[in-house]
């Protein structure tokens, strides 16, 4: 899975750049069923979800936010200054 390795390759990014992990929080979205199938071997969406909250709370970090999960996509945006999390939901475009 791709989700463990990138989480733990930026929480050590922000350690030795001199973050405390007491300081650090997160917001976790995505992890949508988004192909469609009647087989259970695509379930990447919720395997993910559920291997980032593992990996978080082996970490001790705090999940602040989340939207997760469901049958949509989802288009995420973070306004650097405030922080702020924009957060839509993609509909299937059929072409």
């Amino acid at each position: 899975m791709y989700c463990n390795v990138a989480i733990e390759k930026l929480i050590n990014v922000m350690l030795r750049k001199g973050s405390n992990i007491e300081d650090i929080y997160a917001n976790v979205f995505g992890g949508g069923n988004i192909i469609e199938s009647s087989s259970n071997l695509y379930r990447i969406g919720e395997r993910n979800i559920e291997v980032a909250i593992s990996k978080l709370d082996e970490y001790g970090i705090s999940i602040i936010n989340s939207s997760t999960g469901g049958i949509k996509g989802r288009k995420i945006m973070m306004e650097s200054h405030s922080f702020k999390i924009l957060h839509k939901f993609i509909e299937k475009q059929i072409t």
